[in-house]
């Protein structure tokens, strides 16, 4: 098989070796439910799912009992926005235009069943600013929801200043954080957040596991659950606990933070070099979002004049999304990039390229040749 060069990592990760490592027992020595508290094999589970949620925790500056698991930061998002509004007797949501699809249409739903969504806008650099925010705050605002970091152009929000403005209003915040884990530091304190959304594969752990910060305070903060059942996780998440997934999670992040300087600077350092080259290749090409205020592995570009569609299609051997991964399926340009003001034909134009942990030099110098080579006989068509 011929080598398919990946740079689609904000889509997906694979699974680090110490990961997989970590989780193996799970699957096997000790496959017990972990609500089985009548046997050895239920407390042996149970003790994994501790320990997975106690370095978690740390690692995101929470406490153990905060924490509630999920299959993914979708269910995480939905649980969030779905649960506290509807446990609310306010009726007003505000986020921003370019959240990904599982905040924005979990707010879709709750306009269906009577609330009010505020979308705020955001400027060409793709960041929101903290005043428009609370400029859209009434006294009917129960929460709002704004992702750390974007994941389409890579654009970092001003979550701290924005939870502290919302927060003197008395208005609760919700952060999508799912593609900010490996990249910049997660911590929930210095956030300011009441809940927090992550997803494991994004930071080369397992698919089909999340978890939900939700900040403890007095009184408690009310959630509606989505799934009833069996009433795991303090009743907000019934289901069996998915173990071998969340020790794999833990294990993720505590590598994702421990290597995060040095690997943020070696990715950044890349993803210059492949502009460089894109650059060269297609002169007019148009940066999608902040240059600066961004994640150091993200890097959106606009080849005004191309179909970005047909541009993938002939990179049969570069794995790069036209669009965020979550909306491929969909024929219409990225909602995030028309938020920027780009055109429908400079949105369609767009490619983003995401480096990981094992992109290397030779990698991207690859790419940019590819592309390139793509780019001249497209032009010539």
């Amino acid at each position: 098989m011929t080598k398919v060069i990946y740079l689609d990592y904000n889509a997906t990760t694979p699974v680090d070796p110490q990961v997989l490592q970590a989780m193996l027992p799970a699957f096997t020595e000790h496959f017990g439910n972990a609500s089985s508290r009548t046997h050895a094999y239920g407390w042996a589970a149970a003790a994994l799912v501790d320990q997975a949620r106690t370095t978690l925790a740390k690692l995101l500056g929470a406490n153990p009992e905060e924490l509630v698991f999920t299959s993914g930061a979708t269910e995480a998002n939905n649980l969030a926005i779905k649960g506290l509004a509807r446990s609310s007797r306010k009726r007003h949501i505000v986020t921003t235009a370019i959240e990904h699809p599982a905040v924005l249409e979990a707010c879709d739903s709750l306009q269906r069943e009577g609330f009010t969504v505020t979308r705020v806008p955001v400027g060409k650099s793709g960041v929101v600013d903290p005043e428009a925010v609370v400029q859209a705050l009434t006294d009917d605002t129960l929460l709002v929801s704004v992702m750390l970091v974007n994941n389409e152009i890579g654009t970092i929000q001003p979550v701290p200043e924005v939870a502290r403005l919302c927060h003197q209003r008395g208005v609760l915040v919700h952060c999508d954080a799912t593609q900010a884990p490996g990249k910049l530091e997660v911590n929930v304190q210095k956030l300011g957040v009441d809940l927090l959304s992550l997803s494991a594969h994004k930071f080369y752990g397992p698919k089909g596991v999340g978890l939900l910060y939700v900040r403890r305070q007095k009184p408690p903060l009310r959630l509606e659950p989505l799934l009833h059942g069996g009433g795991q996780e303090g009743g907000l998440r019934s289901g069996t606990l998915n173990v071998p997934g969340i020790v794999g999670m833990a294990k993720a992040l505590e590598l994702s933070v421990a290597n995060l300087e040095e690997e943020s600077k070696r990715q950044a350092a890349l993803r210059d070099r492949l502009r460089e080259k894109l650059l060269e290749a297609f002169p007019r090409l148009l940066e999608n979002g902040d240059a600066s205020q961004k994640v150091p592995n993200t890097l959106n570009v606009s080849f005004v004049g191309l179909d970005g569609g047909a541009l993938v299609a002939s990179l049969p051997r570069l794995a790069v999304s036209p669009a965020s991964a979550c909306a491929t399926a969909k024929p219409k340009p990225s909602h995030v990039l028309l938020a920027l003001g780009r055109t429908p034909a400079e949105a369609n134009s767009a490619l983003r390229f995401s480096l990981g942990r094992p992109t290397t030099e030779e990698e991207v110098e690859e790419a940019a040749a590819m592309v390139a080579e793509a780019v001249r006989k497209l032009t010539r068509g």
